[in-house]
């Protein structure tokens, strides 16, 4: 009898042993009937908006903020007005919303006083939002700049458990450990990228600036997702398109009210006069600037519609040394040791919190 059991219990822990084993080909192979079946599942035209719209957050995010930094680099100094052409093309994702209403049998959501208000304080925090990004992109690299915006994600993770009571795991907080561990990096080399027009009083307020905007964002982020909780009750594209509308829209208000009062409207035609490549490769810059901050936020809707949050967050993920890549070889920033450690750390984070945030792991 106590044969018996010594046998069945070593045919156990080889099942156990086979089971746990890693097999690199085998996730291969499960990654492929994977990818058959989802390529299956969904109609062509599904995986072609798909492509865009990731194409769309790969290219027009990392082209905004290196258009950013041009301005700045070329002779611009106004920040109300690169927070003015981050909200401008805000008529962009209406002309997109509007033709749902026609085409695809889709009803306008009920605009109550809550939800408006809702809407009024988001469009307000979105101006701030791009304001303090503005700051940060005038004294910053492009490169540093996007690494320090990876921080958002921390931000949104705390203000989502706070706010909206979404769940962290032990992966999502490993990824706010890590991420926070890459910004102290840039904080410890400030003196190895700080361009020699930038004072290092401004260098360092160009690093709490986007600090700042980067945990306002993260707030903007689970305010958001609680008003789809308590006002708006699901998450189709057309809904998700209204309230990009609505509070881009109050935003450009706000921020145009700063313009006006500021007196930077005026000031543009002098500013045009004086910048690197004269009037033409101004209004370029701020043209171009709008339309690929639009059509990055188009292609973030599109991507949470059509695939997931954790699809966005991959992308979001890559865009970042994307564009710390591009600003390197297009506008010659300065890249350390310590900067690229510090890339190589934020991707480990965005890695261990997409993780975290898969189906099937498990919730604390």
């Amino acid at each position: 009898m106590q044969e018996q059991l010594l046998e069945e219990g070593d045919r156990m822990d080889e099942e156990v042993s086979s089971r746990s084993s890693f097999s690199p080909l085998e996730w291969v192979s499960k990654f492929q009937t994977m990818a058959r079946e989802a390529y299956k599942s969904k109609p062509i035209s599904h995986w072609v908006l798909l492509f865009l719209s990731s194409l769309g957050m790969l290219v027009a995010f990392p082209a905004s903020s290196l258009l950013s930094r041009v301005y700045y680099a070329n002779g611009g100094t106004s920040k109300w007005i690169i927070s003015w052409v981050a909200v401008a093309g805000w008529p962009i994702p209406a002309l997109i919303l509007f033709p749902t209403y026609l085409f695809l049998n889709a009803s306008p959501s009920p605009l109550n006083l809550y939800l408006f208000l809702s809407y009024v304080f988001l469009g307000f925090l979105s101006a701030a939002d791009n304001l303090m990004y503005a700051y940060a992109y005038a004294y910053l690299p492009a490169s540093t700049a996007s690494l320090l915006a990876a921080s958002s994600l921390v931000f949104s993770a705390l203000f989502g458990f706070l706010i909206v009571k979404n769940k962290l795991n032990a992966s999502m907080i490993n990824a706010i450990v890590i991420i926070t561990a890459a910004m102290a990096l840039i904080a410890l080399d400030s003196d190895s990228d700080r361009y020699a027009s930038v004072s290092n009083s401004q260098y360092i307020w160009g690093f709490v600036w986007d600090i700042l905007a980067s945990a306002l964002h993260g707030l903007i982020f689970a305010l958001s997702e609680l008003i789809f909780v308590k006002f708006l009750g699901r998450r189709s594209f057309h809904v998700v398109l209204e309230q990009q509308v609505m509070v881009s829209f109050l935003a450009f208000v706000f921020t145009t009210i700063g313009v006006i009062v500021n007196k930077d409207f005026q000031g543009m035609v002098s500013e045009a006069k004086t910048f690197k490549g004269g009037e033409t490769a101004y209004k370029q810059v701020l043209i171009w600037g709008t339309l690929t901050f639009q059509l990055g936020v188009l292609g973030g809707t599109a991507v949470l519609y059509l695939a997931s949050t954790v699809m966005a967050g991959v992308l979001n993920a890559v865009r970042v040394p994307l564009t710390s890549i591009a600003a390197v070889i297009l506008l010659h920033d300065p890249m350390s040791g310590f900067k690229i450690l510090s890339l190589v750390i934020t991707f480990w984070g965005f890695a261990s919190y997409i993780y975290g945030t898969a189906p099937g792991t498990k919730l604390s």
